[in-house]
């Protein structure tokens, strides 16, 4: 599916709701096995927190640590009066058809905020999920991480296994107050002839940390996402760290944007694509417009047997002082390394799994041990037949 195939009128966006699940565990053994793969524990054990919204729906939310809020953004509009401070601040609702859809018709999503220093050790976990053929879904989602607190944030967004077609819009807003730290992990599992546009913005105050984890492993029609973190304060950082597999068929138009807007501000953008017959565009910028400011952005893609990498490394510094550097390298897997690791008594295949799993690294905390063994897994099942 191309990006330019897309008509919303194609999809549903009403008509949806769904009833409230008391507990994650009544879900069927096969929706708990698409929300595993998308990082969602129905276990909910070491977790701060859980959420799930269901078509049109927040079904399920729960906290279970006092220092972090987690509501229904519906509610949250109710709670604080319209949120006038965080919601829609950072996105242009005009940006867009995809924003606009998402602004006049608003089904959920989440709001968590923590308290002030209040140390979140375990995940607080989200799910956007979608079940019904040709649903469309839009959300809004608010994070607020206050002064001196930690918080780690694990999404996943993912579709039943018989949903052949949906559509999910989703609007992101990051508010990291100073001295604050924020690491968000969003895991994809979606399908074949699913549209996925997510609309991400954040912005980090003095000392404040910013990290994101991406992992897309399984096929997507079309997905257009461009992150972008504005680091206002002095000191603040901000990491993107993505993990991307297009099969055949897959459309991905995946990247991320650090704006380094304060003194000493450092930005990192590290990128692993990996194309088995899909087109991965891989966008990825940096600014820098305050000195002394530091940022590296890293994309490296790999081709097994055909496909697209499209790799957009972009610069742009306007002050004298500035560090700015980037590496990016599209190629195959090298002859000399395969049999480098067969003379050491590997087969051919199990070479190339190694290889694959090193060159993607998808090692990042809080995930759980099912999903780190199902990624491996998947990696294992690369064609390596179309390595050489």
């Amino acid at each position: 599916m191309n990006a330019s195939d897309v008509k919303l009128s194609d999809f549903t966006f009403s008509g949806a709701e769904e009833s409230t699940i008391e507990d994650l565990r009544s879900l069927s053994d096969d929706d708990k096995h698409q929300l595993l793969m998308a990082g969602v524990d129905v276990e909910q054990d070491k977790r701060a927190g859980s959420f799930l919204h269901l078509n049109h729906s927040g079904v399920h939310c729960k906290s279970n640590h006092k220092g972090v809020e987690i509501l229904d953004i519906k509610k949250a509009l109710d709670k604080y009066d319209g949120l006038p401070e965080y919601f829609w601040k950072l996105i242009d609702p005009d940006k867009d058809e995809f924003t606009r859809q998402a602004h006049d018709n608003l089904h959920g999503g989440y709001f968590v905020r923590t308290e002030k220093g209040a140390k979140i050790e375990e995940p607080v976990q989200s799910c956007l999920f979608l079940k019904g053929e040709q649903v469309g879904q839009n959300v809004h989602n608010v994070v607020i991480v206050e002064e001196d607190s930690e918080l780690h944030i694990i999404t996943g967004c993912a579709v039943s296994s018989e949903t052949e077609a949906a559509a999910h819009l989703g609007i992101s807003e990051f508010f990291v107050k100073k001295g604050g730290k924020l690491t968000f992990t969003m895991i994809h599992n979606w399908g074949e002839n699913v549209v996925v546009r997510p609309r991400t913005r954040g912005i980090v105050e003095e000392g404040g940390v910013f990290q994101s984890n991406y992992v897309l492993m399984k096929a997507v029609g079309t997905l257009q996402s461009y992150p972008s973190i504005d680091l206002v304060g002095e000191g603040a950082r901000a990491r993107f760290n993505s993990v991307i597999v297009a099969p055949e068929g897959s459309h991905v138009n995946s990247g991320s944007a650090i704006n380094l807007m304060a003194p000493n501000t450092r930005g990192e953008i590290i990128s692993r694509t990996l194309t088995t017959g899909g087109t991965i565009v891989a966008p990825g910028r940096i600014t820098a417009s305050a000195v002394p400011a530091r940022g590296h952005l890293e994309c490296k893609g790999l081709i097994l047997g055909g496909g697209r990498i499209h790799a957009i490394p972009e610069l742009d510094a306007s002050r004298e002082g500035v560090e700015l550097s980037h590496e990016a390298a599209v190629g195959k897997i090298a002859q000399e390394e395969i049999e480098y690791l067969q003379a050491r008594g590997l087969d051919e295949d199990e070479a190339t799994s190694t290889i694959v799993r090193g060159f993607l690294n998808v090692e990042m905390d809080g995930l759980p041990e099912a999903l780190k063994q199902a990624i491996d897994e998947q990696i294992n099942h690369l064609d390596s037949s179309d390595a050489m």
